[in-house]
C-alpha cells in the first residue's frame, strides 16, 4: 500500500514531468515572452517556483521555509544574467531540494511541525500547501507553452478526442511516462 510520502513525491514528480513536457516544446524566445504586459512569462514562472523549492525544502524539517537570503520579489523580473540555461538550473535544483527533503521522511513525521513564514505546520500541511503551490504554476506553464506551440503541441496527458482509447488501454500512456491525468 502506497503511503501519503510516497503519494506526495509521486504527484510532485508527476507535476515536474507535465512542466518539463511543456518547457520541451518551447522556443527560447518563448520562454521569455508574456502573452501581455500584465502576465508573466513562463522564465518568470520557473525563476519564481524554483525560488520557491529551494526555500521551502532546504532544510525542511530544521529550518523556516522562508529563507532569509530569498528575495521573493526579484523571481518576478528577469534580470541580466537570467538565461533559460540558469534558470533552468535553478528549477532543477529546487526540484532536488524537494525530493532530496521527502524521500527520507516516514508517514510517522507528517505531524511534526515546520514553519514558513514564522508560521507553524504540520509536515502535512506543509507538503499539501506546496503541492497545490506548485500545481497552480505548472498548470499555467503548460497553458502558456499550448498557447505559443499552437498546432504543434503534443498532449501531456490523454489527447482531445481519445479518451475512449486511453480507457482501453491505459497502460500504453501511463508506460510513456504521462500517467493518468
Amino acid at each position: 500500500m502506497e503511503t501519503y510520502i510516497q503519494l506526495t513525491i509521486r504527484e510532485f514528480r508527476r507535476l515536474k514531468v507535465l512542466a518539463d513536457g511543456a518547457l520541451a516544446q518551447i522556443t527560447p524566445e518563448q520562454f521569455f515572452a508574456a502573452p501581455s504586459e500584465v502576465d508573466n512569462s513562463i522564465a518568470v514562472i520557473v525563476k519564481h517556483v524554483g525560488g520557491n523549492l529551494v526555500s521551502r525544502w532546504t532544510d525542511f524539517l530544521t529550518s523556516d521555509g522562508e529563507k532569509p537570503g530569498r528575495n521573493r520579489d526579484a523571481e518576478f523580473e528577469i534580470m541580466a544574467g537570467d538565461s533559460q540555461e540558469v534558470l533552468r538550473q535553478q528549477w532543477e535544483l529546487g526540484w532536488k531540494a524537494l525530493f532530496t527533503a521527502l524521500e527520507p521522511l516516514t508517514d510517522a513525521e507528517l505531524e511534526r511541525t515546520v514553519k514558513i513564514r514564522g508560521e507553524s505546520l504540520t509536515v502535512m500541511q506543509a507538503i499539501n500547501r506546496q503541492l497545490t503551490h506548485y500545481a497552480y504554476h505548472i498548470g499555467q506553464i503548460v497553458y502558456v507553452a499550448k498557447h505559443y506551440a499552437g498546432a504543434s503541441w503534443r498532449s501531456l496527458s490523454i489527447p482531445k478526442g481519445r479518451s475512449g482509447e486511453f480507457n482501453a488501454s491505459p497502460a500504453k500512456y501511463i508506460n510513456r511516462g504521462r500517467g493518468s491525468p
